[in-house]
This record gives C-alpha cells, structure tokens and sequence, in this order.
C-alpha cells in the first residue's frame, strides 16, 4: 500500500525522549514519568523511498529503518547521520522489522513475499521463509521461538525457530488480507486485523510436551468497517488490558480485551491513521496519519 515518488528521499529523524512531569487532565494528579518532551537530536538520510517502518532495538543501541526494498541501521548514540549496515536482500517493500530481546537478530518481512532473519553479529541474511504472498506485518512471540506473519491473501504463518519450519496455518477470511498483527505481552493472546475492519482474537497456549502453539478462537470482533491499519495490545506494566485499532476511518479506538467492549473512540485525525504505540506504562498512546503529498 505504501507508494512515494522515486525521485524523492524519506527522512529518519532521532529525537531524545525527556521525561518531564505533567498534570493529568483526566486524574488531575502529578504523573512521573509522563508526558514526553521531544529534542529533535538527528536528522539522517535514510537512502530509500521511503520509510515503512522504524524499530530501536532492546539495547537502545541501534535504530532500524526499514524502506523500499533496504533496511538500514543507525547507530542510535551517537552523531553519525549514515547508517552504518544496509541489508539489501530484499527485492520488495519492507513492511515490517523488529528484534529479538537481546539484540542478537533482527527479522523483517516484505511485499517480496518473504520473511528473513538477520544475525547483527554477520553480515547478510541468516534465514528465509515464504509466505507466497505478500507480507504486510510480522510479530515476534515474546517466547523468542516464533514468528508470526500475516500477509495480503489472508494467510496467518507461525515460524518456528527452532524447527526452522512454519508450525500453524491460519486463514480467517479468505482472499482477505491482514493489515497488522498483535501479541500480548505473557503471549497468552495474538490479535489479527483484516482490510474489513475485523480482529480475530486467539487464546494461545504451548504445554511442555506439545511441540506446537495451539491456537484457539476467543472472539471475533467487527471494530471499523473500513481497513484497520494496526493494531496493538497494550504492554505489561498497563493498568488495565486493552487493543488499539487505527484505521482509514480517520479513527482510533480503544478496546477493553476483558469482553472486547469499545471504550472509546479518539477523533481528530483527517485522514488514514496509519500506526499507533503504547507508552511503556499504558497511560499514553501515541497515533500517525499520513501526510499530504
């Protein structure tokens, strides 16, 4: 879905996050940490199209930004605007990129149908798996064992590590695709949302003998009647359990997981909301629309 005139270059830029404290509207009451206060630190070039995605890893030591088809990695503390590792082996749209919890790896997926492994200690790419499709989002499983890929045919791949092999199938709705893909914290849940506005929700499990997650259907829930874009669970340290839907509605919604009830609507976008993030305490939630071209 992405799209950008090739003659054109997107821009990473870093900024240092500066916990301030703030008066809550809502709890009138002193929150610290709270609120971010943004120091644009960087600005850098990121040689590609455009910018799909951006991820820093565990360590905060490395920024990565994936574009069309490269990825390309930052360091993150210090002043050198050039990325210092490209990772070309993808021939297609960079839809998603992340890392495992020590910083070791990283995986991406691509519209060039593929999802790949790379070890940041090696150059060039350590694994591959093909999804025969293209890939729109991918989501590591917080046991650091499976990957989990949704693509534009409406497939839902779970990539076992250690068995290097895809371990589960699953199609919602067939020829639909899915947009964003989501997983709970403690893993217990994965969320898939379609270019019809739906979220499947799963329980998951894995028992010490089962050599594979179970998947389980929980609910199903209609949340836009248009895309949905991303979705997110929010993280541990969250009062309370909720999902984030963004949309080409314009609207974000917020979702209580205990009986996916809608909590509220969050208005004032005009136009796709493209992505969303969790502060790491719940308290915030931060959304993008796209730009005017």
């Amino acid at each position: 879905m992405p799209g950008s005139d090739p003659s054109q270059r997107s821009t990473v830029s870093r900024w240092n996050l500066c916990l301030i404290s703030v008066i809550s509207r809502e709890r009138r009451s002193a929150r610290k940490p709270g609120a971010l206060g943004l120091v644009l630190a960087l600005s850098v070039s990121a040689l590609c199209r455009q910018v799909n995605r951006l991820e820093i890893s565990p360590d905060k030591q490395w920024l990565a930004a994936a574009g069309n088809p490269h990825i390309r990695l930052f360091e993150v503390n210090t002043d050198n605007s050039q990325h210092v590792i490209g990772y070309d082996a993808h021939s297609n749209n960079v839809t998603a990129v992340g890392f495992q919890c020590d910083g070791k790896w990283m995986y991406s997926g691509s519209e060039d149908g593929t999802v790949k492994i790379w070890d940041l200690r090696a150059p060039g790419c350590q694994r591959e798996y093909e999804s025969r499709a293209a890939v729109n989002t991918v989501v590591l499983h917080p046991n650091q064992k499976e990957l989990i890929s949704g693509d534009q045919n409406g497939n839902i791949r779970v990539w076992d590590l250690t068995a290097n092999s895809c371990s589960c199938e699953l199609v919602p709705e067939v020829d639909t695709a899915i947009r964003s893909l989501t997983v709970m914290w403690d893993g217990s849940l994965v969320v898939a949302a379609n270019n019809h506005g739906t979220c499947y929700v799963w329980r998951v499990s894995r028992k010490k003998n089962q050599t594979m997650t179970n998947f389980e259907p929980l609910h199903k829930l209609q949340a836009h009647n248009t895309y949905i874009l991303k979705c997110l669970l929010s993280p541990e340290f969250c009062e309370n359990r909720y999902l984030a839907t963004t949309s080409s509605d314009h609207t974000v919604k917020i979702w209580n997981v205990d009986g996916f009830t809608l909590e509220k609507t969050l208005t004032g976008h005009t136009r796709w909301v493209w992505d969303c993030v969790f502060s790491v305490d719940g308290a915030y939630l931060v959304t993008a629309q796209e730009t005017p071209s």
